[in-house]
């Protein structure tokens, strides 16, 4: 077992850089207001209003400035103050005065850091801010080439568009500057990737201002890896005995309440008020719909577990500033699953959704890290249940996680509402880690919804709940798919297959014949039969990613051959059909 945690001189790095852009931005707008400078993956923000749009130069001269105070070698220091004091020194930050009082309804302590001067010293030459602490002694601890201001974005002061927009300032922060140059390089590499480019011109999917941000459509070559994927997952889960089902895609308020949907997540609900004045909402979870569905007729210890699978969209009303392509979507197409069964049953049918998780992202190359998602006692009134049903299943949890010998942290306050979980972490090609599937533990959603099963004395017994999505949003998935593989997807995935290439129109006949062939194999391909040049043909098909091309001219023909030429201008040499095909599906990964 490993304990999640992160490099604390870094991230004390990178929270002092944050004040120190705070510094550089107030010397060149004296009157700007301060919102928050957190660390972040990778580095820091921090957020303005300011008198005037920001632009690269006024980046430039932020960094100069950071530099500057860097090689000043600034003592940084803190000190616990009361709130009449946060007011007075405060008095002209209007964000800050919020924070405070946000601090004292909270019962939290107050507490600023001072860079440049001990926090008593009366001179001009500090800053002083609203921070719970995590900096270095001395801003010559940081390494003035291993930083850089990257970006500036609009933001809603505490996320909410009733509030004013600020301008945001992003920075990057390393201990070296080699670290530094290699992720600029790796996000160099992730723009040429990015899905939202990749998915157009691969003509995956679109999006219409008509329809809505956050709402994506498919195309017939994305919908046709939407399909392969899911097909996928189900051949998977129908080894394990799991049974389809097929729900509607909204209910009746009634249904939440008795989930704690609705108290828990009312405001990111879409909510419809029928012409008669029933209250529905769009579902934002399928398991409310499952358990109604189990709880149609009593059970018998002997039916169970019952294993429900059902791919179906859920919505969620995202802010418009937080969708992004389809990593970030108000429709979620989820691969969803739910087991009923006793808890001696517990620990095999994890093990079985554990492993369809690992035969899944093997396809793709992926290794798994495991995080154990637990409640934090802290904040019970987070999630529901009591204490000790949290408790039981955190015990089942970790119990699974040594039986798989599993290099597991736990992540304390990451638990689903209703249950603790297993999140598995991938990492794409570019190094960089997505959280993708995820197993649920829950005994709390069968005590509000009063399932149970007849056991073998004849006695109601509560039984429990796994949640299983393998792999969570479609639509988040394809995301990293598209970005992993540059948009160039293995054989068994790729929407066109083969690209059959006549180099002119003499051969149709035995072109024909071809696609009779390659039809009866299932195997999809499109043949461009347009007047173009077979190097302009050739360069078009390794513009859309497809694996193999068929070049087909007077020769080929002749001898029954095809001239074969794999994705990346590799050159396989002349093969009968059958041949290539046969290779194909001895060298590809199938699904």
């Amino acid at each position: 077992m490993q304990q999640g945690g992160i490099n604390k001189q870094l991230d004390a790095i990178r929270h002092t850089l944050a004040h120190l852009l705070a510094m550089a931005v107030l010397k060149k707008f004296r009157k700007a207001k301060l919102g928050i400078g957190p660390t972040i993956e990778y580095g820091f923000y921090y957020d303005f209003k300011l008198p005037r749009p920001l632009t690269p130069d006024d980046l430039k001269e932020f960094e100069k400035e950071m530099r500057a105070l860097i090689a000043a070698k600034l003592p940084v220091q803190g000190e616990k103050i009361t709130p009449a004091t946060a007011r007075k020194l405060f008095e002209n930050q209007l964000f800050k005065l919020e924070l405070v009082k946000d601090f004292i309804k909270e019962k939290k302590s107050l507490t600023t850091y001072t860079v440049g001067e001990t926090p008593s010293t009366k001179t001009k030459n500090k800053f002083i801010d609203l921070c719970r602490g995590g900096h270095v002694d001395n801003t010559g601890e940081i390494n003035p080439d291993a930083f850089a201001l990257t970006s500036i974005a609009g933001a809603y002061w505490k996320g909410s568009e009733k509030n004013p927009q600020l301008q945001r300032i992003y920075g990057l922060a390393f201990e070296t500057k080699k670290e530094l140059d290699e992720h600029v390089a790796l996000l160099e590499e992730a723009k040429k990737r990015d899905h939202k480019k990749l998915g157009v011109e691969l003509d995956l999917f679109t999006f219409s201002d008509l329809v809505g941000s956050g709402l994506p459509l498919w195309t017939p070559k994305g919908t046709l890896i939407r399909n392969v994927l899911d097909d996928t997952v189900w051949e998977l889960r129908k080894k394990f005995g799991y049974q389809q089902v097929d729900i509607p895609h909204l209910a009746k308020k009634e249904l939440y309440e008795k989930s704690g949907h609705w108290s828990k997540f009312s405001e990111e609900l879409f909510k419809i008020t029928t012409r008669e004045g029933h209250e529905f909402a769009l579902k934002p979870m399928n398991c409310p719909h499952h358990i109604q569905i189990f709880a149609r007729a009593p059970h018998s210890y002997k039916d169970l577990p019952v294993r429900y699978a059902n791919t179906t969209k859920v919505y969620r009303d995202e802010q418009t500033g937080e969708l992004s392509g389809l990593a970030r979507v108000r429709s979620i197409t989820q691969d969803d699953a739910h087991v009923f069964c006793r808890n001696s049953q517990v620990k095999e049918e994890f093990l079985n959704v554990w492993s369809i998780v690992e035969s899944f992202y093997n396809k793709f190359g992926f290794k798994l890290k495991v995080r154990l998602s637990f409640y934090d006692p802290k904040t019970m009134e987070k999630y529901l249940g009591h204490p000790k049903l949290w408790e039981k299943a955190e015990e089942i949890i970790k119990e699974i996680a040594e039986e798989k010998k599993s290099d597991y942290f736990i992540a304390v306050g990451d638990a689903a509402f209703y249950g603790p979980k297993v999140d598995f972490l991938a990492m794409d090609s570019l190094k960089r880690e997505w959280q993708v599937a995820t197993i649920q533990l829950d005994m709390n959603l069968p005590d509000r919804f009063d399932l149970s099963c007849i056991n073998e004395k004849g006695e109601q017994e509560r039984i429990v709940m796994i949640h299983a999505a393998i792999m969570g949003a479609i639509e988040r998935f394809l995301a990293i798919l598209i970005e992993h593989f540059a948009g160039a997807f293995p054989f068994w995935l790729a929407p066109v297959q083969i690209a059959v290439l006549p180099i002119n129109d003499k051969n149709e006949e035995y072109i024909k014949k071809i696609e009779v062939v390659l039809t009866e194999k299932n195997i999809r391909f499109e043949t461009d039969r347009r007047n173009e040049s077979i190097g302009k043909k050739i360069r078009e098909a390794e513009i859309q990613k497809i694996p193999y091309f068929l070049i087909i001219g007077d020769k080929e023909a002749a001898d029954k051959t095809i001239a074969i030429r794999a994705r990346g201008k590799q050159d396989l040499g002349q093969k009968t059909v059958d041949e290539f095909l046969k290779s194909v599906y001895t060298n590809e990964q199938k699904p």
